[in-house]
C-alpha cells in the first residue's frame, strides 16, 4: 500500500469576529481576537453588546443614549489600538435583549452580526466566577459555541 498524505486543512479567515461587553472577560477575548486577526491578515470587527439593563435603560429613557454610546466607543478604541498596523478594525453596536422581540438574545445578536460582516472566525469571552452586570457575552457564549457555522474560540 503506497504512503498518501493526510489532507491538508487550510483555514482561511479574512474577518474576525469579536463581540465586546465592556467587561475584562471580553476585553481579555479581544486580545486572542487580535492575535487571530494578525496571524491570519484578516480584517477584525469589534461588536459592542448592550446588556439588559442598559437596553431597557436607554429604551425607558433612564440612561443617555449618548453618554452610553461615548462610553461604548471609548472601549471600542481602547480594543482597536492593540491591533497592529495592517489589521483593518471596524465596529458596530447592538442591543442584546429587546422589550419588543422575544428573540433578541445575546447569543443571536452575535450570530447575525457574524453573517452580516461574513465573519469567518470568531472569538468570545466564555463564562466566569466573576458574575458581572456588564458580563452580557459570557451568557451567549454556550449560545454561541452550539450555533455558529463559523469557528468559535471561546476564552
Amino acid at each position: 500500500m503506497p504512503d498518501r498524505e493526510p489532507p491538508s486543512m487550510v483555514l482561511e479567515v479574512d474577518t474576525v469576529l469579536i463581540p465586546v461587553d465592556g467587561s475584562e472577560a471580553s476585553a481579555d477575548a479581544a486580545e486572542y481576537a487580535v492575535a487571530v486577526a494578525e496571524r491570519y491578515g484578516a480584517d477584525l470587527h469589534i461588536l459592542y453588546v448592550f446588556g439588559e439593563a442598559i437596553s431597557r435603560g436607554i429604551e425607558t429613557g433612564d440612561l443617555d443614549e449618548d453618554e452610553v454610546a461615548a462610553e461604548t466607543q471609548t472601549f471600542i478604541d481602547d480594543v482597536a489600538a492593540i491591533a497592529p498596523e495592517g489589521v483593518t478594525v471596524d465596529s458596530s453596536m447592538a442591543y442584546g435583549f429587546s422589550t419588543h422581540r422575544k428573540t433578541t438574545h445575546p447569543g443571536s445578536v452575535v450570530l447575525d452580526c457574524a453573517d452580516d460582516v461574513d465573519a469567518d472566525f470568531l472569538v468570545i469571552p466564555r463564562e466566569s466566577v466573576g458574575g458581572g452586570t456588564g458580563d452580557v457575552l459570557e451568557k451567549a457564549a454556550e449560545y454561541v459555541l452550539l450555533y455558529a457555522s463559523q469557528p468559535v474560540l471561546s476564552v
